[in-house]
């Protein structure tokens, strides 16, 4: 039974091992998301062993009690794992992202005795009951979940839409190729998750190299990378500074100073769409790069930025410069968005400092 195991399942044991070196020598993850790829792993695995379980008893044509509660199992299984996929990948998520996965799984418990989602016929098949579809709706939910997250919180680059697009397609062949293939599909779920978990993760990796590890923005190597190479179709620039981050590192903690950077890189990855791209440049300084880009739109881009920032308790400067016609240069453009911004950032303080006198 082992050696069957082993044999229907090399692949997987394979890369799950290989996945587990990789996150062993990792340094650009943080621990808490590790420990959750761990998790997601054991649980990848275990649900394997579950698989193999339930269509070893069913070859045997015994033990239909067992088999029904490894169906149950595997059925609740998916959205879990799914659920564990979004409560590691998305950053600040929290524990609330399992409670359908865990009303499902009672609802499957339930089924064991009653057979509202599934049972197993005279002839040892499978056969769904009332609610049969609730399993794949669930999945289906989680799956569009993951990937609308995961586009959100994005820079919008190719280099991060084509994975998420890789993993959707991963996913999306889960609740299609059950109808095409039938209870065949359940002995290569697992593998196909497994390829697709660690595809992603090896992008990733890759991306991190060109993201700043705090914000998950574009870093300032490759804002420079991109602003040195092919710039014919950048035709703005925006600069932004946050400001009073120096009094609230001084006054609540650098803790306190690094969520108001992630709040507000959020904010501009809220505001950006493809065409633009978001920098953090130094501690505070952020640029965004706008390619073939109206000035409407860029202006556009500056007030949905100024928006999202006001629902925040922080504050920060903006400037920005167009050029329609390709007359401007790269260095020029910048020399003018940054005097806006510092125009506007002078404003700020002048106006704050006003405040304070008439108090």
């Amino acid at each position: 039974m082992i050696r069957e195991f082993i044999l229907q399942n090399w692949a997987i044991i394979l890369i799950l091992t290989a996945f587990t070196i990789l996150l062993k020598t990792t340094v650009f993850l943080d621990k808490k998301t590790i420990r959750r790829m761990y998790v997601l792993i054991c649980v990848v695995f275990l649900l394997s062993v579950i698989v193999f379980a339930e269509f070893y008893l069913a070859s045997l044509g015994k033990s239909e009690g067992i088999r029904i509660v490894f169906m149950a199992i595997r059925y609740s299984a998916t959205p879990f794992i799914i659920a564990q996929i979004i409560y590691t990948l998305v950053k600040n998520m929290r524990w609330f992202v399992f409670l359908p996965a865990i009303v499902l799984a009672v609802i499957n418990i339930v089924s064991i005795f009653t057979g509202v989602v599934f049972s197993i016929g005279e002839a040892g098949a499978l056969q769904r009951g009332s609610l049969g579809y609730l399993p794949f709706i669930m999945v289906g939910v989680y799956c569009v979940f993951l990937v609308y997250i995961l586009l959100k919180r994005s820079n919008k680059q190719s280099t991060e839409i084509i994975p998420i697009i890789f993993l959707s397609f991963a996913f999306a062949l889960g609740l299609i190729l059950p109808f095409v293939l039938g209870k065949d599909y359940s002995q290569i779920f697992c593998v196909t998750i497994v390829i697709a978990l660690f595809v992603y993760y090896v992008f990733s990796i890759l991306q991190m190299t060109e993201k700043d590890s705090l914000t998950g923005l574009l870093n300032r190597h490759a804002y420079y990378a991109t602003i040195s190479g092919d710039s014919k179709d950048i035709n703005a620039l925006i600069s932004i500074d946050m400001n009073g981050l120096k009094e609230i590192n001084d006054t609540d903690g650098h803790a306190a100073g690094d969520k108001a950077l992630e709040t507000l890189a959020f904010c501009f990855k809220r505001a950006v769409v493809p065409k633009q791209s978001v920098y953090r440049v130094g501690g505070d300084e952020f640029m965004i790069v706008c390619r073939r880009s109206s000035e409407d739109e860029v202006i556009g881009l500056v007030e949905s930025i100024k928006k999202n920032v006001s629902e925040t308790e922080y504050k920060c400067a903006i400037g920005y410069s167009y050029c329609s016609d390709g007359t401007k240069t790269i260095r020029k453009m910048l020399k003018e968005s940054d005097e806006m911004m510092y125009a506007n950032k002078a404003e700020y303080y002048s106006r704050i400092g006003k405040n304070k006198y008439r108090k």
